[in-house]
């Protein structure tokens, strides 16, 4: 579209010195609106926004820069044309700037701010047309026949699309780490830094259907592996049994 976005992440949202952050986004803001008034169409963009200003259960410390990034957020929804930065108030209008953020969970964040009015919210729930459209892009570069992805999404209906793009890494994964075994973990260091002959080069991997859905069987079981360990965390942790002996563990009779 021609747009050129100021990018932040989430992980800009935290400082040591309070105030900071929310300081950053006028400050972002404020240089995507004279990116505008010079005639170029321009966005500010903040990356998962939610794992930098929402709370991730009740082990998440609250700060003053989360409540402060939530209050400056709220304030140029409400008031985008006049944003102010410490030391310059002039009355001087700025340009109207969008700001589009990204997130697995918004309603980890303060609630006034993902009210209608403030935000507007768009959840992706791609259809299988769409998946498959993705992946293709995904796998355009290793020519990988189109039939070849339809049968690889119909294989793991439930999964993101970000599994298959792991899929992809894990190919090239593979290639490194034979290299790694050829050259020596010894050498690598000599191979990758200042070497006469240059970085290494590697041939493009051959992608066939059978390794993807080798790989994309071992994700998934590296997958439940996950969910079975997180489930044995909570029973322990939630076991009648554990609340059970609490007295005899305080007392030490246990």
């Amino acid at each position: 579209m021609g747009i050129n976005p100021i990018m932040m992440s989430a992980g800009e949202l935290e400082s040591g010195n309070a105030g900071e952050p929310a300081k950053l986004i006028r400050q972002r803001y404020r240089e995507a609106a004279e990116i505008i008034r010079k005639g170029n169409m321009c966005v500010l963009f903040i990356n998962d926004l939610d794992a930098g200003a929402g709370r991730m259960g009740g082990t998440t410390q609250y700060t003053v820069n989360n409540q402060m990034v939530n209050a400056t957020l709220m304030n140029i929804a409400d008031n985008p044309t006049n944003v102010q930065l410490p030391g310059m108030y002039n009355k001087q209008e700025n340009a109207r700037v969008p700001i589009i953020v990204t997130g697995n969970d918004f309603s980890t964040l303060y609630a006034p701010l993902i009210r209608d009015g403030r935000m507007e919210k768009f959840y992706w729930a791609p259809t299988r047309e769409d998946r498959i459209g993705v992946c293709k892009g995904i796998f355009r570069t290793d020519s990988v026949p189109d039939e070849h992805v339809v049968r690889l999404v119909d294989a793991f209906p439930g999964q993101s699309i970000d599994f298959f793009g792991a899929l992809r890494a894990r190919v090239y994964d593979d290639e490194v780490r034979k290299w790694i075994e050829k050259t020596g973990i010894e050498q690598v260091g000599e191979k990758l830094l200042n070497s006469i002959e240059g970085p290494p080069k590697f041939e493009q991997p051959k992608m066939t259907i059978d390794k993807l859905l080798e790989y994309g069987y071992l994700l998934v079981q590296e997958q439940e592996n996950v969910k079975r360990v997180q489930l044995a965390d909570k029973y322990l942790k939630e076991a009648a049994l554990g609340d059970a002996n609490a007295d005899a563990i305080n007392t030490g009779n246990f």
